[in-house]
């Protein structure tokens, strides 16, 4: 595969709410150092000013970020808001609430659903704008998110947020939501080396509802946070080298073949792996390769 001259649009197109967007976009949480969050060295801010500059040129209009997202020295929104505004009108920003982290970067009490509008406008700050195209509520383990959720429709009603979404969260909590307002979105855990049966049945609830799945860590497997997986590393490059790929653009495109509602935020610090991430929405895996694939991640 040839990289640099591969776009998004290869990758076709699916819908948050009324909002088009390419199906490869692109996760800020790597952007502020070397590891996620406030672990590892900072980033040097000219190249991931770099990096957001470059994706739109590729042809990403979906970035996916939080308030949460930052090093020492480094804000994933505040970068973006640099790199970006103003903004494409076909851009969408979507960003997540509910964790908290104080200016230390130690993390804090989940909020309150009253706390859930400082959330929200802190984001709107960062990021210079007058309204959030797309919010998740990331649950943090309660039980029912029917009164954070009920926030959040409130802020929607107010014209702070144009489309609500969930993350980390159960088929039980997705009928929850929508007994409140529209979802759009959800995203969970999910890829070719994380298996989690009930993340499956939330996939296909969203898939017959025609709901974006857009998943998080799916090049990282196991690994989550500390970076790329090697889970059935056998498996996945044998795939890779039939088509003259990386392991990592397999994982991507195993992941956008689990239906035309899943959606790809695989997030980098390096252009070259950005101008390789984009470029996998154009592989495509043969039934066979898929079956094999399929195995080794349920065997």
């Amino acid at each position: 595969m040839t990289s640099e001259t591969i776009t998004a649009e290869s990758a076709g197109t699916w819908h948050l709410g009324d909002l088009p967007v390419r199906r490869v976009g692109f996760g800020a949480m790597r952007l502020t150092g070397s590891a996620a969050f406030h672990l590892g060295d900072p980033s040097d801010r000219e190249r991931s000013l770099a990096v957001l500059r470059r994706a739109v040129e590729l042809g990403v209009n979906h970035i996916d970020t939080a308030a949460f997202y930052f090093s020492s020295l480094r804000s994933a929104n505040e970068l973006i808001n640099n790199a970006l505004a103003p903004y494409a009108d076909d851009l969408v920003i979507a960003t997540k609430v509910g964790p908290y982290r104080d200016w230390s970067g130690e993390w804090g009490t989940s909020a309150r659903p009253e706390d859930l509008r400082g959330h929200v406008e802190e984001n709107l700050r960062q990021l210079g704008r007058d309204h959030l195209d797309v919010v998740y509520l990331r649950r943090m383990r309660q039980d029912s998110i029917a009164e954070h959720f009920g926030a959040l429709a409130e802020l929607r009603a107010a014209g702070l947020v144009r489309h609500l979404a969930l993350s980390d969260v159960e088929p039980r909590h997705l009928a929850e939501a929508q007994a409140i307002a529209p979802v759009v979105s959800v995203q969970n855990r999910y890829g070719l080396g994380f298996h989690d049966p009930a993340t499956d049945a939330l996939l296909a609830q969203c898939r017959a509802q025609g709901i974006a799945f857009v998943p998080f860590y799916a090049i990282a497997g196991e690994a989550g946070p500390r970076g790329a997986g090697t889970a059935h590393e056998e498996e996945v490059r044998a795939v890779a080298l039939a088509h003259g790929a990386s392991p990592a653009q397999v994982r991507i495109a195993w992941t956008l073949h689990q239906g035309p509602n899943v959606l790809a935020i695989p997030g980098t610090g390096n252009p070259d792996h950005l101008a390789e991430n984009v470029a996998a929405g154009a592989l495509r895996l043969t039934d066979e390769e898929l079956a094999r694939l399929d195995g080794a991640r349920t065997g």
